[in-house]
């Protein structure tokens, strides 16, 4: 029974199969994994006086045997290393800022996306993560680092939507009001531009659930070179299915543009970038480039960025530059998996 995968109302129906209980004994222990943080529950006091129940329960339950193998703090900003029970190892990265605390959440042991400017996507592809992993890591952040997080980013190790349904199914977990407890709209599931992922999302999507895309290039031939995914959903099928993805009045689509200096950072670029965003309820994260040792790309100056923000504003598109923290311990967007070998294990671990 595992319990870091299910939702309190899946657990009730489990009890309700195993033991002929129901949700008074299942949120007694939900609340004490999920809210209080603490891996056993027998001493709740709906277990007091059902001793051989709680036995059974504790002997059929599996909570994530994950650890957090290292961290690293580069002012407030925390990334830090879980590793799971074959070896693998993915980061995971906490960033406060005002009014919130966001977790940007690993979804694969590495990404098998290869987008030229992610350190991630040169480790190759693992293996997906399942849900208890995933939700593993809110939970640590949580109960073992300490920090109140109240805001998730699917922008870690992988590709979303390659694992989307252990990603959704982890989200119904996070969300729930008797555990993590994350508001829907404090949730984002981000995708390097998987059409067909997209479309999957929008019709499974838990409402308020906020859709991320990393776009980085607004022609095919650079997209292309730039993010593989391109030559399977270029960009007119990826317009199409964001077109598709269902909107009320305060949703809206996130677009992530890193700036590469020479490369897609144009006022040609900018205007190319409005043309592409007509008709979509968009809001643009404008993100230097966060470099690699001996990457070919590197960040345009503060300059360039500003003349591109500038274009998109004047084009009345919603946009901002986002400041880049954890650079210096590679916990930047596109840094995830640097310190990590090819095949998603630590040496000596």
């Amino acid at each position: 029974m595992d319990v870091f995968g299910l939702t309190c109302g899946e657990l009730a129906d489990e009890f309700g199969r195993r033991y002929g209980k129901g949700m008074f004994h299942a949120a007694a222990l939900y609340r004490e994994i999920f809210k209080n943080g603490n891996e056993t529950f027998t001493h709740a006091p709906e277990f007091a006086a059902s001793f051989a129940l709680a036995g059974k329960i504790a002997g059929d339950m599996r909570t994530p045997a994950c650890r957090i193998q290292s961290r690293i703090d580069d002012g407030e900003v925390v990334k830090f290393a879980t590793a799971l029970t074959d070896g693998c190892v993915v980061e995971s990265v906490i960033i406060p800022t005002q009014g919130r605390t966001t977790l940007c959440v690993s979804s694969q042991v590495g990404c098998q996306m290869g987008c030229r400017f992610c350190v991630t996507g040169s480790m190759g592809f693992v293996r997906n993560l399942t849900v208890s992993e995933i939700v593993w890591q809110v939970w640590a952040a949580r109960f073992l680092l300490h920090h109140a997080v109240d805001n998730i980013v699917f922008m870690g190790m992988g590709e979303p939507m390659d694992n989307l349904d252990a990603v959704i199914q982890a989200v119904r977990v996070m969300i729930d009001q008797r555990g993590l407890s994350i508001p829907p709209n404090h949730v984002s599931v981000s995708t390097a531009g998987h059409g067909d992922g997209i479309r999957r999302l929008a019709a499974i999507r838990p409402a308020h659930l906020r859709l991320a895309v990393s776009l980085n290039a607004v022609t095919d031939a650079l997209r292309s070179r730039l993010m593989p995914i391109n030559r399977k959903y270029p960009l007119a099928q990826l317009k199409d299915a964001l077109m598709a993805f269902p909107a009320n009045k305060r949703d809206f689509i996130l677009i992530g543009y890193v700036l590469l200096a020479g490369v897609n950072d144009s006022i040609e670029d900018a205007d190319r970038l409005a043309v592409f965003l007509e008709g979509l309820p968009a809001r643009v994260n404008l993100i230097a480039y966060n470099g690699a040792d001996d990457s070919p790309f590197t960040a345009p100056d503060d300059a360039e960025m500003i003349g591109f923000r500038d274009r998109l504003v004047e084009r009345n598109i919603f946009v901002r530059i986002r400041q880049s923290r954890g650079r210096k311990v590679m916990a930047a967007c596109g840094q995830l998996g640097a310190s990590l070998a090819k095949d998603g294990r630590r040496s000596g671990s």
